[in-house]
């Protein structure tokens, strides 16, 4: 076992303030700091590559939650991927790839027990934050377990464009959906997410009412809304669904730097005439399904059948400018920093 560390600084990202409403750039700050000695079952990961993503900014105010806050001056956290550099452990040994959750920095001293290590001669090291990382076990989880897709279903999927969209539309129509309908922002995303990732078709929520371009795209109605933007992506999924529709609730973008309560959709009766179902889901719930789904998806991103893009920002020091971006749509596919 190597103990021998290259280098005894590393550099983070710190939560610098909380923001109120849309972050700012000056909500974070660059940091460099001592990197600790390994104790036992301990090892040290070259961080290479680290993922953003939108559940972060819930994160960032205070208050409980689901996961913990971030804390201020202290480095965020998140998925990443490394080489393991120093070691004090029999299991995982200098030279591994693995996966961690101790992301915004160059390097991390992690428990190697908390960390996964990965095969990348089946994939690429960047597919275990994407395709193959919890962005692909949330499709595959809301499709086979949350609200589980059935043969002939008309689907509709926001944020289509985007790290978990994109991944889904491909795993419905894989599972038997008649016609898959996303949702995106623009008229280039729109037509991407047809081209690419093999939706039906795409409405761009940018262009005019959601519920309109809805009913055009689905005049019989859908059956299952896989909901990761909430407002009126899901008030206008509501007025669409058919009677015994389905709901998946996997995020809610469009509210997540509101500084005051979110209103509802309106005439939310209508989920009671219909007799809908809407069901929450958090993948941490899933991390059971990962090695059953990487399994299937290393063959399908192999074949073809499930096309991944990503967009890609240098260096960490650009992490916070990623995090803004993927806030905004800035991304299609996943977002990533590369470091």
């Amino acid at each position: 076992m190597s103990n021998t560390a290259t280098s005894s600084t590393a550099q983070e990202i710190q939560l610098a303030s909380r923001p109120t409403g849309e972050p700012e750039l000056s909500n974070f700050a660059l940091v460099e700091t001592e990197i600790p000695e390994l104790a036992d079952a301990q090892i040290l990961v070259r961080n290479t590559w680290m993922s953003v993503d939108p559940y972060m900014r819930g994160r960032m105010n205070e208050g409980e939650s689901y996961i913990p806050p971030f804390q201020l001056g202290a480095a965020l956290e998140g998925s990443a991927i490394g080489e393991v550099v120093a070691s004090r452990s029999a299991d995982v040994p200098v030279g591994a790839s693995v996966s961690h959750f101790a992301g915004w920095r160059s390097h991390a001293v992690v428990d190697a027990a908390s960390a996964v290590v990965i095969d990348t001669t089946i994939a690429r090291p960047q597919d275990y934050l994407g395709a193959l990382g919890t962005t692909g076990l949330t499709a595959y989880a809301t499709l086979t377990d949350v609200t589980p897709v059935r043969p002939g279903d008309v689907v509709f999927i926001s944020a289509a464009a985007g790290a978990v969209g994109s991944v889904t539309g491909q795993l419905a129509r894989k599972f038997g959906a008649a016609k898959v309908i996303g949702s995106a922002g623009g008229p280039e995303k729109a037509k991407r997410v047809v081209e690419d990732f093999g939706f039906d078709a795409a409405i761009d929520y940018r262009a005019g009412s959601v519920a309109d371009q809805l009913a055009e795209a689905a005049p019989d109605g859908i059956d299952l809304y896989v909901d990761n933007v909430g407002g009126d992506h899901l008030e206008a999924a509501i007025g669409t669904l058919r009677q015994n529709g389905r709901i998946a609730g996997v995020g809610m973008i469009s509210s997540y730097n509101a500084t005051g309560p979110v209103p509802g959709p309106r005439d939310f009766f209508r989920v009671y005439g219909k007799r809908l179902t809407i069901r929450g889901m958090l993948v941490s719930d899933y991390f059971h399904l990962f090695p059953e789904y990487i399994a299937k998806a290393v063959g399908w991103l192999a074949d073809g059948t499930l096309r991944t893009q990503e967009t890609v920002v240098e260096g960490l020091p650009k992490a916070p400018e990623a995090f803004l971006g993927v806030l905004l749509g800035a991304n299609t596919g996943k977002m990533l920093v590369k470091l």
